[in-house]
């Protein structure tokens, strides 16, 4: 692969999904006989994915500046491509909650170039959106975080973690979710950085159900997990640099895709429910 990102574990069928992003593809690998193939080709440069509440896979697109959902009988529908009747930059990473919403990071890295995207004019700021799938309606989550990048919610999805790729070192934020669970808190004691990282790591997270996260480390050779209080929890290394996303997959394996490369090895706790 040229550029690993946004692994996402299929638990029902014992595969794997990630995106390979300059090749414009989904890859497969399969846990029981460990081939590995093209789930989708073209994939409109597919980066981050997830699974919704009822199994079916969230991608966000680069180069069709969307977020689809892969229905069960393979068909695509379009969550999101628009708000405020601009197109949107190019949907980074995405989880999605309990209640069926989805929510996704919307930085420029798409329309910057040709290689993991196409040259294009962002019309919109980089926000956090969240889709409501009551209304599959958009609304903005959060506009303060300069080129979010990955996100992911605490177990108890009370907190959304976010990581801001503008600033040099990059920052880690954490976000109350207030009213109803549909928005993010914007008080200054909420929005509070927690954790500084090198400019090229930690593009992707996720959660465990033990309250760990995990992310790329500052040594661009592993992944470091933190407790909620930002303190280092663990650390799992890598024998290949820079680590772009991660994923407890499952309740004993864990995946982290390393640019060109897929790492995976069981670890004693158990991923985070739902997407």
């Amino acid at each position: 692969m040229r550029w690993c990102e946004g692994p996402v574990w299929v638990g029902d069928g014992r595969y794997l999904l990630w995106s390979d992003i300059p090749n414009n593809r989904i890859m497969k690998w399969e846990e029981e006989t460990g081939a590995v193939s093209v789930f989708r080709k073209p994939s409109n440069n597919a980066n981050g994915n997830t699974r919704d509440r009822q199994g079916r896979l969230l991608t966000c697109e680069h180069d069709s500046r969307r977020v689809t959902r892969t229905e069960h009988d393979g068909s695509i529908t379009v969550i999101a491509d628009r708000f405020d009747g601009k197109p949107l930059n190019s949907p980074n990473d995405i989880v999605c909650k309990s209640d069926g919403s989805i929510w996704f990071t919307d930085p420029p890295f798409g329309v910057l170039g040709y290689y993991e995207g196409h040259v294009a004019k962002p019309e919109l700021p980089t926000n956090v959106y969240r889709w409501d799938p009551r209304t599959s309606k958009l609304a903005v989550a959060t506009g303060d975080v300069n080129r979010p990048n990955g996100l992911a919610f605490s177990p108890d999805e009370s907190k959304l973690y976010i990581i801001e790729a503008a600033p040099n070192p990059r920052v880690v934020r954490v976000y109350d979710v207030v009213e109803g669970g549909t928005r993010l808190s914007n008080a200054a004691s909420s929005s509070r950085p927690n954790r500084t990282e090198r400019p090229t790591l930690s593009r992707g997270r996720r959660r465990q159900s033990l309250d760990g996260l995990g992310h790329g480390t500052e040594a661009l050779d592993g992944v470091n997990v933190f407790n909620s209080e930002a303190k280092l929890i663990g650390r799992i290394d890598l024998p290949n640099a820079a680590p772009t996303s991660a994923s407890a997959a499952s309740t004993a394996i864990a995946s982290s895709c390393c640019k060109h490369s897929v790492y995976s090895l069981y670890v004693n706790t158990q991923g985070a429910a739902g997407g």
